[in-house]
């Protein structure tokens, strides 16, 4: 059963992604809280992959995102809502795009960030 605020919509199973070119510099958030590497699909489809170390922080958002948790867990809060929502492995979020989100997290929090 899911939980009340949880639909299979939220749900996500990514194990691979095949057939990408990587970008092999690091980008470096928050003085080393948040790394993550570029990667593009054969199609043009721009990804980023990443893990968020313990911490509580603010992004921002240029295109719309969808962040999908593939280890550990966070918290995150949209812009203009005052609720805390959880995303734990295999779920994912999705953010608006010139928008941002907060993101409390207490355990390395391992991801895929889909743009667009």
């Amino acid at each position: 059963m899911w939980p009340e605020h949880l639909t299979q919509d939220f749900i996500m199973t990514t194990d691979k992604i095949e057939h990408v070119s990587v970008t092999t510099q690091a980008n470096v958030y928050f003085d080393g809280k948040c790394v993550s590497h570029n990667i593009v699909l054969a199609d043009g489809t721009k990804k980023s992959v990443g893990v968020v170390l313990p911490s509580t922080l603010t992004f921002n958002t240029g295109a719309p995102e969808i962040m999908e948790c593939v280890g550990g867990a966070c918290e995150y809060k949209l812009k203009d809502s005052a609720q805390w929502l959880t995303s734990k492995t295999g779920e994912k979020f999705s953010v608006p795009g010139h928008s941002s989100f907060e993101i409390r997290v207490t355990e390395a929090y391992h991801y895929i960030c889909h743009f667009g």
